[in-house]
């Protein structure tokens, strides 16, 4: 199997996640080049990194032959990278969201229209703690889902999940939210500095999406991504059964009730000598997610972007989606009518889009 050759622009902190990857998975992964637009920076990235970095998209796609190209830029420079990259013939992995508002998103999706393969970065639903309950979902162990409640990931990010949980796709729900203020100490920032204690104020966003027979209801606190006192729920619920976090409670048969863990299953730890990396989850004796990676010393966010990677590299050589510009927007645009309903405190019904085909 030959390495998948990926391209980048951008060298910011997402830009990071791919040159890990592609530093601990060398035999899956290379870095064909990264495009990095500031002068200055340039050679200290090449040297940090190990890998060639040009000046301009045009340099790198003549002197270098990706596979694919990442966009890991801002939200208004993606639309129209996106663009350039599909007269050029080029597939895009985008970052996300594709796009920052309803208008962009309605023509960014025009691209596909005529021809172009894009997929976006979307990476949660392959976290593998989240794939793990989604293998559950998927095999039938709660009968039909009819409600999922997740405070985990941010906007566009846990709306993804919840419509994975739920199984909708691109149905209009009614949409409430709301916005809470308190107070926290604050955690390390991304760089894990933390100098001094702080108070300071987070807001929390609950919203909650009613597609008539399934309930989503997204809870995100703007701290619990690097804060060390506000972690993950998750609720899944079905007829049959539900998963709270990592507990799975679900009916062999009406008399009979079965709950489980979600055991996830380390090497390195208690004197074993494989090494040191996240091997799978099980519940009971079934594995319900193995890491395709091991034994790279990969995170959770990494292991489920390196599957977005093969991923994509399989939509380019197969045609199939994964995670479609479609899905996107429409996880992106109900990420914008939650925020509106939040604004001017009402209701609201999202509406058909045109990638909503």
């Amino acid at each position: 199997m030959s390495a998948i050759e990926f391209g980048i622009v951008g060298a910011g902190w997402r830009c990071e996640f791919y040159l890990r990857i592609a530093r601990a998975v060398p035999e899956r992964f290379h870095v064909a080049g990264v495009v990095v637009r500031n002068d200055e920076k340039r050679p200290a990235f090449e040297e940090a990194w190990g890998v060639t970095a040009f000046a301009t998209l045009d340099d790198m796609l003549a002197k270098a032959s990706p596979d694919f190209v990442v966009t890991s830029v801002s939200w208004p420079g993606n639309p129209p990278l996106l663009e350039d990259l599909a007269q050029r013939g080029m597939p895009a992995l985008s970052e996300t969201p594709p796009a920052p508002d309803l208008e962009g998103l309605i023509s960014v999706n025009k691209l596909t229209e005529s021809g172009a393969k894009i997929q976006v970065a979307e990476q949660y639903w392959a976290q593998p703690h989240h794939a793990a309950r989604l293998a559950l979902v998927r095999k039938g162990l709660l009968g039909t889902v009819t409600q999922a409640q997740l405070s985990a990931c941010h906007g566009y990010h846990g709306i993804s999940l919840l419509r994975r949980f739920l199984g909708v796709g691109y149905e209009s729900p009614k949409i409430t939210a709301t916005q809470f203020t308190s107070p926290i100490v604050t955690g390390p920032d991304r760089d894990g500095k933390l100098d001094e204690e702080r108070i300071e104020d987070t807001a929390q966003d609950i919203a909650w999406f009613d597609f008539g027979d399934r309930l989503g209801v997204f809870d995100f606190t703007y701290d619990q991504y690097f804060s060390w006192i506000r972690n993950e729920r998750v609720l899944v619920r079905g007829e049959r059964g539900e998963i709270i976090n990592d507990r799975v409670s679900y009916l062999k048969d009406f008399r009979t009730p079965i709950e489980l863990d979600l055991d996830r299953q380390l090497a390195g730890l208690d004197g074993n000598l494989e090494g040191s990396y996240f091997k799978g989850v099980r519940v009971g004796e079934e594995w319900v997610y193995r890491n395709p990676f091991v034994p790279a010393p990969l995170t959770g966010d990494e292991i489920a972007i390196a599957t977005c990677l093969v991923r994509m590299d399989e939509c380019v050589r197969t045609g199939r989606n994964f995670y479609p510009l479609a899905e996107a927007s429409q996880d992106h645009y109900l990420n914008l009518l939650y925020q509106q309903a939040i604004d001017e405190r009402r209701t609201i019904t999202a509406e058909p889009q045109p990638w909503a085909t």
